[in-house]
């Protein structure tokens, strides 16, 4: 004869087996730390619901400074793989990225991925540029290179990758071919960008712009223009005659203002979203999104 259980014995029982039922599966897909915004927005559009995407930087944070927490660095250093953009950007994460590798954290630099530009003047004059997702065509590259990394991880579908992959750069072509037709439109003669940072040159490479100048000399917003850097800016917008000069959303534009207010002319300062992405409800949430708005208001403000 079997003997009666006591019948807090048998509520406790059920109490764990019923807690146990309602508890949810463990997460156990590969998990990738990504550094930046913009490829966080990538590789999640890559890679979709067979990974865990965790992207370090914030909305509307800068890449050159922003930091993490001590939870979102021990995350980094036990990530399956980790994705940074690489040549210099991640000035204030750099620490933490060497330790990951050191640690042996697969690791992929989207900067190895392209053919890089140097860049031309200032105090960055001959250092590698980080801004590569200007140009379209150079982040097909670092999707090409990047879909080996992210079927190599544990327990994701190849063939889903693939297609979604073959999604996205379908994607990336129709973008570039936008932006072809409406720069365009923009005369020889105002084929000239002046911005508050140095982010165009693989625009201006891939779709024949010259950069005028930028008020922040160097390829870092850490640097500080001097007094001599705004007077040469003031001479080249008169000189070229630009309607209109660029101001990066995430920096204050008021030393664009204040070149615009000096040069004695009458220029525009247009805000233009390039080194983070934004909120859903800021005007730039993805990477797409966040091209094609800087492509509208460059076209517009050069031909006004």
């Amino acid at each position: 004869m079997r003997p009666v259980r006591p019948l807090a014995a048998v509520l406790a029982a059920l109490t764990a087996a019923a807690l146990t039922a309602c508890a949810p599966p463990a997460d156990t897909r590969p998990v990738v730390v990504v550094s930046t915004n913009i490829l966080g927005d990538v590789v999640g559009e890559l890679i979709g619901d067979q990974a865990r995407v965790v992207t370090l930087m914030k909305p509307n944070a800068d890449p050159h400074s922003f930091e993490i927490s001590a939870q979102e660095a021990a995350t980094l250093r036990v990530a399956d793989l980790l994705v940074s953009n690489g040549l210099g950007l991640e000035e204030g994460l750099q620490q933490h990225l060497d330790a990951a590798v050191a640690a042996e954290v697969p690791s992929f630099v989207a900067g190895d991925a392209i053919d890089v530009l140097d860049y031309r003047d200032g105090d960055a004059a001959g250092m590698p540029d980080s801004h590569f997702w200007t140009d379209p065509a150079r982040m097909i590259d670092v999707v090409d290179a990047l879909e080996p990394a992210l079927a190599a991880l544990d327990g994701v579908h190849a063939d889903v990758l693939a297609a979604d992959v073959a999604d996205y750069r379908e994607e990336l072509r129709a973008l570039d071919d936008e932006m072809t037709s409406a720069f365009a439109r923009i005369p020889d003669d105002r084929r000239a960008l002046v911005t508050n940072h140095h982010v165009f040159g693989y625009l201006s490479d891939r779709f024949d712009f010259e950069v005028v100048g930028a008020v922040i000399p160097g390829g870092t917003t850490l640097a500080a223009p001097s007094a001599s850097d705004l007077a040469d800016l003031v001479g080249a917008v008169e000189e070229t005659g630009v309607p209109a000069v660029f101001a990066e959303s995430s920096s204050p534009d008021r030393l664009v203002q204040a070149l615009a207010d000096e040069a004695d002319v009458h220029v525009a300062v247009i805000e233009l979203f390039t080194e983070s992405l934004t909120a859903e409800d800021g005007g730039a949430p993805d990477y797409l999104t966040m091209m094609r708005v800087n492509t509208e208001r460059i076209a517009s403000g050069l031909t006004r």
